[in-house]
């Protein structure tokens, strides 16, 4: 298990060898399995179609997802800070220069008091714009859900993420792939020991990962909400057909709008 980012920097977690810290990545192709084939699903996403998506980049590499919840504030995976990172806005083709993007140096990170790089507990951080993002068509925030969402609701993610389990073959463009929401439950007994009630578990209809190396802190999409924060998950992501975790979003609310309005 591991969370999931796509800087080689990021060392392993000490908690168990097979625990790497990796950013979650959607799965486009084909892969087989040493035992068995699974066909992964994903598709581009309509340009544009996800204007609260965000990059973070650590220098000129690209690093992880994340989400603008308001003019001034980015949200990510704890995991995610690695270093002199900033966020581009406005992004669908990932290493080409759009006129839709904008480029927003960071003033102030702000991880949860409560993060474990270990068992990826809390993995939740906060990013503020040194200077407002200007709002449009491209350009917009996404709301924070306040309320829990039930098992087996439809959602969606988003990312830039990798599509065979290396760094260096990150996706140009945008995908999108929609997945199931899974009870508290079904998630504790898929990764005995390693969830709590902060997270949540979604995952594709018959089994399998949305997600890969690439694609942490991103989002998770419910209702027109951002529901969840990507985390971590199995691997090798590609073809494990265990679902993905998601820092639950409702869980953290009231930590978010408050830290938000005292800072």
């Amino acid at each position: 298990m591991a969370s999931r980012a796509s800087s080689p920097r990021l060392r392993p977690a000490p908690s168990s060898s097979s625990m790497k810290v990796l950013n979650i990545v959607l799965l486009l192709g084909a892969a087989v399995a040493p035992q068995a084939s699974m066909q992964l699903r994903g598709q581009p996403c309509q340009p544009h179609s996800q204007p609260w998506q965000a990059a973070i980049f650590d220098r000129s590499r690209y690093n992880c997802g994340a989400t603008l919840i308001s003019n001034t504030w980015v949200l990510t995976a704890a995991h995610c800070h690695t270093g002199a990172i900033h966020v581009r806005l406005g992004k669908h083709s990932l290493y080409t220069h759009e006129s839709t993007e904008q480029y927003k140096a960071v003033s102030k990170i702000i991880t949860h008091p409560g993060y474990n790089y270990t068992n990826h507990s809390n993995d939740i951080m906060l990013l503020k714009l040194q200077t407002p993002a200007q709002l449009n068509a491209y350009v917009q925030p996404l709301g924070l859900a306040s309320h829990c969402v039930a098992p087996g609701k439809q959602c969606s993610v988003s990312g830039w993420g990798n599509t065979i389990n290396a760094p260096e073959n990150v996706s140009i463009i945008l995908y999108c792939t929609k997945v199931l929401t899974i009870s508290e439950e079904e998630c504790a007994a898929t990764f005995p020991g390693h969830v709590n009630g902060n997270m949540l578990c979604a995952g594709l209809e018959g089994g399998g990962t949305d997600s890969c190396e690439g694609d942490s802190g991103g989002p998770l999409v419910c209702d027109g909400k951002l529901q969840g924060v990507v985390s971590w998950g199995d691997v090798p992501c590609i073809s494990t057909l265990k679902p993905s975790v998601y820092m639950n979003v409702c869980k953290y609310y009231n930590w978010l709008t408050a830290t938000m309005w005292e800072n």
